[in-house]
């Protein structure tokens, strides 16, 4: 018996009407400019609704389109919103399904991840969250075709995560997309003063400077800078904006940001 997750947030996050959605997620992407002539291995991407966070998503996400062919499987870290856990949280599901359509859930390192801590199956914490669900429709307009990793992260050490990210890293054919918004309900300049912090830390690789009020993803952010760090990756600050920037009053923001990570070139 095949299991589904169906979309939690289709309809208020974004569309549910599948043409709509996709010449939505069209639109945000042909509004960018600039396309990277290396696509980058990994990215960070803000997760709320269309209206606020997809054009700083879109920076990251049109970077992928050199790579459409050849990205395979995509690994997709978020916070959890709705159902807390401790550590990380994989899924029974053998599909995750959007209103652009169903996508495999890749199970082949469901074995080594378990081994490594902090790890366990836990699907109540998928079933509503959304900081996974809103990155599927801009991934399956961007690629081909590929598989899914969906890894749901509660309160955990950054070397645990690191050791999550290095077991599934692979080549060419794998994305590291991690999702996260950055600071919640700061005044327009207060918010700014915060997410120019977070950039600099980003930017920096430095995992230590990303305090808790910062970003709802910060534990994920964390894991992937000490692996970019260890890589000796170099980052790209894309786009960093904020809900009073794209669709919202400027007296209670939400910061977003959008970074690409690449890996030495050989």
């Amino acid at each position: 018996m095949t299991l589904v997750r169906n979309p939690a947030v289709a309809g208020t996050f974004y569309e549910s009407d599948p043409a709509i959605l996709s010449n939505d997620v069209q639109g945000y992407l042909n509004a960018v400019e600039n396309v990277a002539a290396t696509p980058p291995k990994a990215i960070i991407v803000p997760h709320a609704g269309y209206i606020y966070s997809a054009p700083i998503a879109a920076k990251a996400y049109t970077m992928l389109k050199p790579s459409k062919d050849i990205i395979k499987r995509v690994v997709v870290l978020g916070p959890c919103h709705r159902v807390g856990i401790a550590g990380m949280a994989l899924t029974s599901a053998d599909i995750y399904q959007t209103p652009l359509g169903a996508i495999k859930v890749d199970h082949s390192f469901d074995k080594t991840l378990l081994a490594l801590p902090g790890v366990q199956v836990f699907d109540d914490t998928h079933i509503p969250e959304h900081s996974l669900e809103v990155q599927l429709p801009f991934l399956q307009i961007v690629i081909t075709d590929f598989d899914f990793i969906p890894i749901v992260v509660g309160g955990n050490d950054a070397e645990h995560i690191a050791r999550v990210l290095d077991a599934v890293w692979g080549d060419t054919e794998t994305l590291i997309v991690i999702s996260s918004d950055l600071s919640h309900y700061l005044n327009y300049t207060q918010a700014q003063t915060s997410d120019r912090a977070t950039c600099l830390a980003i930017e920096q690789l430095d995992a230590k400077s990303i305090m808790d009020t910062q970003a709802c993803g910060r534990f994920p952010i964390q894991g992937l800078l000490t692996c970019a760090k260890r890589r000796a990756m170099t980052v790209k600050t894309l786009d960093l904006r904020n809900s009073g920037d794209t669709a919202g009053s400027k007296d209670k923001v939400v910061g977003y940001g959008a970074w690409a990570f690449w890996e030495p070139q050989p």
